[in-house]
């Protein structure tokens, strides 16, 4: 399943990076655009269909495995020794949070009362860290993986589950962007296990549709954290540094 999440994933990004849309899909498929969202959604796709899309994205089936294969050589996670670094160092952690969000060195000087001369030993750091390279003129190309994960109950987690958690539950979840669900059931192992599968795939759309966002401009989003609840949110020690 994992597979073939990642594959679905490169051919999405081949053709926005050609410019096709759900529409051009539909339109290959002879398909209404309905039926090609759910098609992507629910990664159904016969090997024809398959073909057929990537030809479109101007790719050979052929290629489109070997870009698969060298995107999976990004970071999915770091080592205990990196994250370490990293959740020792405020304004690191700000600036790593940043970049695997998709912001640019603009963004964060816009965002953050950082000095450009902060901003950008923070991400010579990342680099050295070989989370990012850090291109000319402050680009930078992300090395971790779409999928990326904090390590289970490593020094990043910690760091969150020790200060973030009183202040991230700090709502009534009663604004358009809040929701909190709590559900409390009796269940056997084996639904249990179940269940942790499910939360992986919804974990997985959340990084699709974050994936999807990214070609939208900075300012028109928001950041969001998911637990099981989710609302529009930031902890309160990186507001410090946050411009009025």
């Amino acid at each position: 399943m994992a597979q073939t999440t990642a594959l679905i994933q490169t051919l999405k990004k081949q053709l926005k990076a050609q410019g096709k849309t759900y529409i051009d899909v539909a339109e290959a498929l002879d398909l209404s655009e309905a039926s090609v969202k759910r098609l992507f959604s629910e990664q159904n796709f016969t090997l024809q269909r398959l073909e057929k899309v990537s030809q479109l994205a101007g790719l050979e089936l052929t290629e489109l495995f070997r870009l698969l294969a060298k995107e999976q050589q990004r970071l999915t996670q770091l080592t205990r020794e990196q994250e370490q670094e990293i959740a020792s160092d405020l304004e690191l952690l700000l600036v790593a949070v940043s970049v695997i969000n998709g912001f640019s060195y603009n963004d964060i000087l816009s965002l953050y009362e950082l000095t450009e001369h902060q901003c950008i030993q923070k991400l010579a750091q990342l680099d050295r860290l070989s989370i990012i390279d850090l291109l000319p003129n402050n680009r930078i190309k992300l090395r971790v993986d779409p999928n990326f994960t904090w390590l289970p109950n490593g020094p990043i987690q910690q760091f969150f589950q020790q200060k973030v958690e009183q202040d991230f539950f700090r709502s009534r979840f009663d604004k358009q962007h809040e929701k909190l669900i709590v559900l409390n059931g009796v269940m056997t192992p084996e639904t249990n296990i179940a269940m942790q599968k499910k939360m992986e795939r919804l974990a997985e759309e959340f990084n699709h549709l974050i994936q999807d966002d990214v070609s939208q401009p900075m300012q028109s989003k928001h950041g969001n954290t998911m637990v099981i609840a989710i609302r529009q949110w930031q902890y309160s020690l990186f507001k410090s540094y946050r411009k009025d």
